[in-house]
This record gives structure tokens, C-alpha cells and sequence, in this order.
């Protein structure tokens, strides 16, 4: 068993909602995919499955803007590149089979909690490519309608790529949002 059971059930959680959904997420398939004994569920996340998906939530959140810090004086273009290649890397790595975590919480949660956490880290990948954005040339008015934009885009491209487990509808939004990120860099310098 893994050393450290408590982050091995995070992960495979966060996994598990990108593939399957929050209902779809049950405690039986997250101890079986982390290989946890059953005790250690309510032992390690003693408000259950709300707590649990929300640590699920906080880990996706912050692998999406780990991704993005490493963006830092980047132009525009390579800053929606590596938020575009994050997403094709999710479909590759699962042949088609997960999505974002996020989402799949923020469509099916009926927790307040969650629905509020999920809504902070989508706010704060686009502050984040906001700021990124503007940290390039970019207009900060601009930055922020091309930031919410990416997010949406990418989430879309997302699930059409998913339901028809093909990266055509993934590459043509992803092409749209590059032309449309690079003409705001171009009018801004």
C-alpha cells in the first residue's frame, strides 16, 4: 500500500471525477483505485465524500495552475498553448475517457461547498491567464475576456472530443483561440 494513503485517495478521487463524474465517483471505486482499506475512508476524511471531493478539487485545481506558473514570461501564445496542451494531454493520457474534475463537479454537485470551490478554481485559472496574459502586452480588460474565453473553449473542446473520441473538435477550437490570442498580442504592441 502507498505511504501516504491520505494524498493516494486525492488523487485517484480527482482521477475518478474526471472520468466518471461526481455520482459516478463511488467509495467503493475510490478505495479499490487507491488500494485503501475501507476504515481509512471516514478516518482520513471524517466529513466523507464532501470532504473527499473537495481535496479531489483543491489537487485538479492546483495541477491545472502549477501548469500555468510554469508560463510566467511566456507571450501569449505559449501561455494558451501550455493551457491548451494541458487539456490534449488529459484526453491523450485517458484515450478519450476523462474530462476535467472541476466541471464534472460544478454539473452534478448539489453541496453549496462544492459548487462554490469548484466556481473559485475556474475563477482562478482565469485570473491567473488574465494576469499571464496581460503580463505579455495584453490589455488587462482584453486579458480578461481572452482568459474566460480559453476556459470555456477548452472545457468545451473537452467534451466534444470526449463524445466523439476524436481530437478534431479539440484542434479546431484550440486553433480558433490561438488566432484569437495571438490578434490581441499583435494590436497590443
Amino acid at each position: 500500500m502507498p505511504a501516504n494513503v491520505k494524498q493516494t485517495m486525492i488523487e485517484r478521487t480527482a482521477v475518478l471525477l474526471a472520468k466518471k463524474g461526481l455520482q459516478g465517483a463511488s467509495f467503493s471505486e475510490i478505495l479499490e483505485a487507491s488500494g485503501a482499506p475501507r476504515g481509512s475512508l471516514y478516518h482520513h476524511f471524517p466529513g466523507g465524500k464532501d470532504e473527499l471531493v473537495l481535496a479531489a478539487l483543491e489537487h485538479a485545481g492546483s495541477q491545472a495552475l502549477g501548469v500555468l506558473d510554469r508560463l510566467s514570461g511566456k507571450s501569449a501564445r505559449d501561455v494558451a498553448e501550455g493551457f491548451l496542451s494541458l487539456w490534449r494531454s488529459v484526453l491523450a493520457r485517458s484515450d478519450f475517457s476523462a474530462g476535467c474534475a472541476v466541471v464534472a463537479v460544478t454539473v452534478a454537485a448539489e453541496s453549496e461547498d462544492l459548487r462554490l470551490r469548484a466556481a473559485n478554481i475556474l475563477r482562478g485559472w482565469r485570473e491567473k491567464l488574465a494576469a499571464l496574459f496581460a503580463e505579455s502586452g495584453i490589455p488587462r480588460k482584453k486579458a480578461r475576456a481572452l482568459a474566460a474565453s480559453l476556459v470555456a473553449a477548452c472545457e468545451g473542446a473537452v467534451i466534444l472530443a470526449r463524445a466523439e473520441r476524436t481530437f478534431e473538435p479539440f484542434d479546431l477550437v484550440a486553433a480558433e483561440q490561438l488566432a484569437m490570442v495571438e490578434a490581441a498580442a499583435k494590436s497590443a504592441s
